[in-house]
């Protein structure tokens, strides 16, 4: 089974401009030297899965997507979901959309999509069904801080935030020291009785860039953001987030290969 376990919530420096406005789907893997806004592209294009034209997280035999929550002191709480991204719609004008089906727990049956535009100064757009009255309602752009989904992901950290919104520095490469977090003495159900939930390890030795981004906005729910992104692959293994001279949060990422 596939997790996202959120237990933390889950060279010279160089001093950039504000990142390009958007982030080609044919953006070019660098070559030779990187500056911050480089590393910044390269890292959206990657969670973005810009390499694919579709790409779907779905449900295969018993295996789902679990989505396991704990406020500190209770028992986790697990959602299911399968998640779909259309990277090259054929609707004009659309640049993404994300489609996120909620298949367990409270949201059950709930689907959200968010579609991006081509026009980067036009909203995003989101749409979510209600199974109870089975109609589909827009709703308004999210705060910079609502929750998706009841996680401790927001709006911002799963899809709103593009590079254009940071100012980006980089602090140089340094090796990855340990294993990633993991959510600890998880009390099992049928999502979770026989999946490997352990930390993972892999990443411990791994060259990292070390890129702070500081929000443009001085009103954002942080000032900035360290992120320590693979140097080979630019798939970020961990992001620090602060406020006020103080650490808020934690998300560290467990990578794998799509094994094409």
């Amino acid at each position: 089974m596939k997790h996202l376990a959120l237990s933390v919530a889950l060279a010279t420096s160089l001093v950039s401009s504000v990142a390009m406005a958007t982030v080609s789907k044919d953006l070019a893997y660098p070559s030779g030297s990187v500056s911050a806004n480089d590393v910044a592209n390269q890292n959206y294009f990657v969670n973005h899965f810009y390499s694919f034209g579709n790409y779907a997280i779905t449900k295969k035999g018993k295996e789902i997507t679990a989505l396991i929550l704990r406020a500190k002191g209770s028992n986790p709480l697990t959602l299911t979901l399968e998640r779909y991204l259309n990277n090259k719609p054929t609707k004009t004008g659309v640049n993404a959309q994300d489609l996120a089906i909620f298949r367990s727990g409270k949201l059950k049956g709930t689907g959200m999509l968010i579609t991006d535009f081509v026009d980067q100064n036009k909203s995003q757009s989101y749409e979510i069904f209600i199974p109870s009255i089975r109609k589909v309602r827009r709703f308004a752009e999210p705060a910079r801080d609502d929750a998706w989904g009841g996680s401790d992901f927001t709006f911002g950290d799963v899809t709103l935030r593009k590079p254009k919104h940071d100012n980006h520095e980089l602090l140089g490469k340094t090796k990855f020291a340990g294993c990633l977090g993991v959510m600890k003495d998880v009390k099992r159900n049928k999502y979770t009785q026989n999946a490997k939930i352990e930390a993972d390890c892999s990443v411990d030795g791994k060259e990292v860039y070390k890129l702070k981004s500081t929000a443009n906005d001085a009103n954002w729910w942080y000032d900035h953001r360290i992120s320590l992104i693979d140097a080979k692959t630019f798939a970020d293994y961990r992001t620090e987030y602060f406020k006020g001279g103080k650490h808020i949060k934690t998300i560290d990422r467990s990578w794998a290969s799509a094994n094409l």
